[in-house]
């Protein structure tokens, strides 16, 4: 039986191993071929090592730095505000839908429930935020449309609440004579540290990978995220290579390295994201395996 298991295990981390070497080959072909010639990629294609070594993408990417930097605080400050903003809501509704005693709590989680299966679709929404709020051409635009609280995260977090904060702990909290408001934030919280950052993370994610929202809202370049930034970047490259403009564009499109930006572009854009990820790793494998048991 004992080797059995173990024969078990072994198999287990061989496959994971397996696929997280599959997980990575991606990673590596990106950020070579973004240091490799234009020349030596339309020839023999990529390379798990460059062959033919290049700055010519980064230089490139150089030449807009002030643009890029500035995108960059945006999308920085967007995903700050935006994370910060969605963990506090989505916390405190999940913690709301998952005390027994709240009136109406199984209507509230339908409604919660409802908004991951339907949305009132993009023309509606684009209007209710164009014209209504008023958010275009502003921060807001990127912070507040489809992304402030996802219902996914709510419900996986009011799960973790149900099961693995213990009720004697939030019921000794009122008999010392706590609120709601102190319980949660002296109580709850310190021990909700694992989803928390799960739903942390995922947030970053989206906030920092989000272009949709900048593609509808935002029309001032001045106000681009990095994301925006970067994907104009592609399609000017894309339209010089088309030669629309004529011959002259086209012989200065020529001259751009248009496969290894879109590599050096991909790189810019998900290198914080890989930095950041090893920090919140433990919490997030934790937080998932709590948040997901059934509450």
């Amino acid at each position: 039986m004992v080797t059995s298991n173990r024969i078990t295990q072994m198999v287990s981390h061989i496959f994971l191993a397996f696929l997280a070497i599959i997980s990575i080959i991606p990673f590596i072909i990106l950020i070579s071929s973004s240091f490799t010639t234009e020349e030596f990629i339309l020839r023999e294609g990529y390379n798990f090592i460059p062959a033919e070594f290049s700055l010519s993408a980064y230089e490139y990417l150089m030449n807009n730095s002030g643009n890029i930097l500035r995108a960059y605080g945006i999308t920085i400050l967007v995903t700050i505000v935006g994370t910060t903003a969605s963990l506090a809501i989505t916390a405190m509704l999940a913690y709301s839908l998952s005390r027994k005693d709240l009136p109406y709590r199984n209507a509230l989680a339908f409604f919660v429930f409802f908004t991951i299966l339907f949305n009132g679709g993009l023309v509606p929404t684009y209007l209710v935020y164009t014209q209504v709020f008023d958010v275009k051409n502003t921060i807001w635009a990127l912070i507040v449309p489809g992304l402030l609280v996802n219902g996914f995260n709510v419900l996986l977090m009011r799960s973790f609440f149900i099961t693995s904060i213990p009720e004697p702990v939030i019921e000794s909290a009122r008999i010392d004579g706590a609120g709601e408001f102190r319980t949660f934030f002296s109580i709850v919280l310190p021990l909700s540290l694992p989803i928390l950052a799960t739903i942390g993370l995922l947030q970053t994610i989206v906030y920092w990978n989000d272009w949709f929202n900048g593609l509808i809202y935002i029309t001032d370049s001045k106000m681009f995220s990095i994301q925006n930034m970067l994907n104009r970047m592609l399609s000017d490259i894309q339209f010089l290579s088309e030669g629309s403009l004529g011959t002259n564009a086209s012989e200065a499109a020529s001259q751009i390295p248009s496969t290894s930006v879109r590599m050096a572009i991909a790189v810019v854009g998900i290198l914080p994201i890989i930095v950041a990820y090893p920090f919140f790793q433990k919490y997030l494998v934790k937080g998932i395996a709590l948040g997901a048991v059934k509450g």
